[in-house]
């Protein structure tokens, strides 16, 4: 094996490590939310609300899976439909003060959690690791 596939490898692993952790903490923040759930109020509260179409299409998951997503928010207590103005056929999905109040909380504890993990980090090493996550993401978006 060359040394690039064993960084790839090396990558690999620790971002399935990542994602492990992840859905770990989603679930030690809230017992009835899954990770989808969480990154689904989080798009909601950037977009100022959107259909749950919208939200299939963005994240590339099916409709049923994002159904179940919502009506579970939608039962805490955390989204809410509005009819859409520009066409009262369309039902537009939004965070209620208690999805917002959730959300901020949650965002509040990760940025914690980060802070805490990246303490010992000089401010060069994580200007580095921040852009390497910039160029990692902005290469998947290029190849959707």
């Amino acid at each position: 094996m060359s040394h690039r596939d064993d960084s790839v490898e090396t990558i690999q692993r620790e971002m399935t490590a990542f994602a492990r952790r992840a859905r770990a903490t989603a679930a030690r923040m809230h017992p009835e939310l899954s990770l989808v759930s969480f990154t689904l109020l989080a798009h909601l509260e950037d977009q100022r609300g959107c259909r749950a179409t919208d939200l299939a299409a963005h994240y590339l998951l099916d409709k049923s899976t994002v159904s179940r997503q919502v009506s579970a928010l939608e039962r805490l207590g955390f989204v809410e439909r509005r009819v859409d103005p520009d066409d009262h056929r369309v039902q537009v999905l939004h965070l209620t003060a208690a999805g917002a109040e959730m959300l901020g909380n949650v965002t509040a504890s990760r940025r914690v959690a980060f802070h805490e993990r990246l303490a010992d980090w000089d401010e060069a090493d994580l200007d580095r690791f921040a852009s390497y996550l910039l160029r990692y993401n902005a290469a998947q978006e290029a190849m959707e």
